[in-house]
């Protein structure tokens, strides 16, 4: 994770948190602008492409779909592999957006780029219509410019007083620097001439706007140079209106912002991602957009999905959620995050149980399979995904990776209860089967099974079982 400027890398933002409302007709309440969901929506759905930190196995530039209750924890769908994949110009997306229409439908627009090939100058975008995001139709790519330049990170919303969508993009224009470009459309088909929406006199990419709060329109950005997320703001939505307001908000280079407001509370939550292969989320609190200052979440309280690279968010009702994973499902493994270490998850490494920070290489050392106990089948055992034939087990109290060599004694060692989190009830703990006073926790990041005792202890002890 680097916190210096780089003005010559992409965007891979996350753009528009949440989706247009669905209109009057649908819902039989007053639609809203982009940024505040309908009465309907009860769950979210985030779009995304993935890398690897070396770019290698894990590393897809398709359209990824996950979904969540409360915009903070993912369930990666169809095993956190693509359900949609380009055809035609680079061949692969970036930066993928969602939004939901005025008819109720959704389009799907992302940046025409495979790979980190920054020199590669697409005048288009790429375009899909869907009803229900599980089947995705019309595929297409929309020109929005006709200059020797690109066109990263599009979003869009509905412009109601102009009565079209707006399309926001990063392009380099006769400025010499990145600039937010506008198009407008009816159809995502043909779009008008570009204009220049934003221009700070400095490098700017990654636009994600957040229509009509208290009359009010905000949009977030990346300082291209800085690598932090500025706040602009307007009472209309006239290109060259916003101006910046606010304090900076990043960790480290950030970029990608993405803004989506708590279905249950006052609660905003803002998502930025660190400019590096695999970079890492994170999020950001306020209840008031207003106020231009953002809080940082415990990384305890947000999981990204696997590899994920610069999302999109968007509201659905509760039959979408279920539809979404009856129609993809959800992974049949998971990952473990320390409670307190959450930057890190269990994982083998040289046939070693520790906890690492995430990323690392291979990212697959942390995906487990929960099996029945293999000497119990109420309780688990943890199957490695990346070597099926091996289990987490003790021996002399420490965790390594071993063969099943089917004998009762390594059935019991790789056998554990599952209970409340010792530290968190919400959370996991995992009592060890043939052993029942000792538990699974870390110890100078190694795994092993020890009695728990003092409240260090709890915590070492307990873990998030998600994905």
């Amino acid at each position: 994770m680097s916190a210096a400027p780089h003005p010559a890398q992409p965007s891979r933002r996350t753009i528009l948190g949440l989706a247009a409302a669905t209109p009057l007709a649908m819902t039989g309440i007053l639609s809203f602008g982009a940024g505040t969901a309908h009465a309907a929506d009860s769950a979210y759905v985030m779009c995304y492409f993935t890398e690897s930190n070396d770019l290698g196995a894990g590393t897809d530039y398709g359209l990824h779909l996950a979904v969540s209750r409360d915009a903070l924890e993912w369930t990666p769908l169809n095993q956190n592999n693509p359900v949609a994949i380009p055809t035609a110009g680079a061949l692969g997306l970036r930066d993928p957006f969602i939004l939901r229409k005025q008819d109720g439908t959704f389009v799907v627009l992302a940046t025409d780029l495979k790979g980190t090939d920054w020199n590669y100058n697409s005048q288009y975008i790429h375009v899909w219509d869907s009803v229900d995001l599980r089947t995705f139709t019309g595929y297409r790519r929309l020109k929005l410019h006709d200059m020797t330049t690109h066109s990263w990170a599009p979003e869009s919303y509905w412009d109601a007083g102009r009565g079209q969508y707006a399309v926001l993009y990063s392009a380099v224009n006769s400025s010499g620097h990145n600039v937010i470009m506008v198009n407008y459309t009816s159809d995502f088909v043909t779009a008008s001439a570009p204009q220049v929406f934003f221009d700070p006199g400095f490098d700017a990419i990654d636009a994600t706007m957040t229509v009509g709060v208290g009359g009010v329109n905000y949009m977030y950005f990346k300082n291209n140079r800085e690598g932090r997320l500025y706040g602009t703001r307007s009472t209309s939505l006239t290109p060259g209106s916003f101006t910046v307001f606010g304090t900076p908000t990043n960790h480290g280079g950030t970029e990608a912002p993405t803004v989506v407001k708590s279905l249950t509370s006052n609660t905003w939550y803002m998502w930025g991602d660190t400019y590096t292969p695999n970079g890492v989320f994170y999020a950001w609190q306020t209840s008031d957009l207003a106020a231009g200052t953002w809080t940082a979440l415990d990384q305890r309280t947000y999981t990204q999905p696997l590899n994920s690279k610069h999302c999109g968010i968007a509201t659905i009702t509760a039959a979408e959620y279920d539809n979404l994973l009856a129609k993809w499902g959800a992974p049949d493994w998971n990952r473990l995050k320390s409670y307190n270490f959450p930057d890190r998850y269990v994982r083998h490494a040289d046939t070693v149980g520790r906890i690492d920070p995430y990323p690392f290489n291979p990212y697959a050392d942390s995906l487990w399979k929960l099996v029945p106990g293999l000497a119990d089948s109420s309780a688990v055992s943890f199957q490695s995904v990346n070597n099926p034939t091996r289990y987490l087990r003790h021996y002399n109290y420490v965790l390594r990776l071993d063969v099943n060599d089917g004998t009762p004694t390594f059935a019991a060692d790789a056998t554990f209860h599952r209970t409340a989190g010792l530290a968190d009830s919400t959370w996991s703990s995992f009592r060890s089967h043939n052993f029942p006073t000792r538990y699974l926790r870390h110890s100078n990041y190694v795994l092993r099974i020890d009695p728990i005792s003092t409240a260090t202890d709890r915590q070492d002890a307990t873990f998030r079982v998600g994905y």
